[in-house]
Order: structure tokens, then sequence, then C-alpha cells
């Protein structure tokens, strides 16, 4: 059964970019998240010219094997230059993106929804054919958090405090339980897969 499962980068304060994040710019001066995808030995088997520890290779590569759609915002979306506007953050899954507004140009592998986040997991589970949907960005996440909708997280947590960026999670109205599934120390990075109870 498919999953809704978040995988980012962060820094140990909780940041996913870095200050003045846009497009054309990326991850503003976050790009340090980044960097443990580039430099291993391991080349990863499923996204080209990553080449992680084998430590990362193994994490990595086991989480993006299992993404069948991506969801995410359009903050996110926006920045990464919609991805061409044909296609997505993944190699072969395809991408959802939820937004209030119209997007300029959409097609290929992307889809956009604009009514509300519920409906943005469903056709990204439909999308993802029986594969789990990867979200992306700290305000997809925390709507669906709130609607109860995520299973699993992974944090590949970098050992740098940005100070400022975009963060993780923004408010939640409540708590919500984890429980760490596996905790793995690797070259520039730590992976901590987590479970959402409910």
């Amino acid at each position: 059964m498919s999953k809704v499962v978040c995988g980012l980068s962060v820094s140990v304060d909780g940041y996913i970019t870095g200050r003045d994040p846009r497009p054309g710019h990326g991850p503003g001066d976050g790009g340090q998240l980044f960097d443990w995808y580039f430099q291993g030995d391991t080349p990863s088997g499923i996204f080209d010219g990553f080449r992680l520890s084998a430590e990362s290779a193994r994490v990595f590569d086991a989480l993006a094997g299992r993404i069948g759609a991506s969801l995410a915002g359009r903050t996110t979306y926006d920045d990464s230059e919609r991805f061409g506007d044909v296609g997505a953050p993944h190699p072969t899954a395809a991408l959802v993106v939820l937004s209030h507004r119209p997007a300029p140009q959409m097609g290929g592998r992307q889809r956009l929804v604009t009514t509300g986040i519920e409906d943005a997991i469903a056709v990204a589970k439909e999308a993802a054919g029986g594969k789990d949907v990867g979200l992306m960005g700290g305000v997809v996440l925390t709507e669906a958090l709130n609607a109860g909708l995520v299973d699993e997280l992974i944090l590949h947590q970098v050992p740098v405090l940005l100070g400022a960026g975009r963060p993780l999670f923004h408010e939640l109205p409540r708590h919500i339980a984890l429980r760490l599934i596996d905790a793995i120390p690797a070259p520039g990075v730590t992976h901590l897969h987590y479970e959402v109870l409910r």
C-alpha cells in the first residue's frame, strides 16, 4: 500500500534552505545541505551524477526507489525553476504541485492541484501507481502532518547551523509523536528515519 513519506536534507537548526532561496538561486546559501550527494565514491543507482558515501547510497537509493510521485508546494516548484515546466525532481516519478494559483505552463510528468492537501495527496497516490508519495517542502509537509496523512519522516541531518532560511516545520496545532526506526551516521550527514504515530 502506498505511503506518504518526506525525505529532506535539514540543518541541525531545522532549515531546508539557506538565506535568500529563489528561482535561479535554488536553496539560497544553504547549498551545503546537499554536499553529501556528491562527496562519496558510490554512484547512486537512481540519480545520475550523484556520488555518495556507501552508507548514504544505501539509504538514499532505498528511499528513492520507493517513490512513484513527488508532491511539492508552489514555492518549491518556483524556486526549482518549475523543473523545466515538464520535468520532475525524481528521474522517473510524477510531480504533483499544490498551488492556489495556476502555473504558467505544465506538461510531461507534472500535474497541478488547487483544491487542498487531501486532494493533492490523492492525485499523487494515483500517479504513484502503488509506490510511495514523497513530500517536498516545509509547508506541504506541515499541511500533510496537520491532516494526519504522513506515514514516515526521513531527515538527512547535516551538521551545520544555518541560522536562517526556510524551516522544515511550520506551526503545528498539536503534538505529533514519532518512533525512531533507524539512525545511520554517514560522512557529512546522519540519516534519521521516523514513523509518524497516529
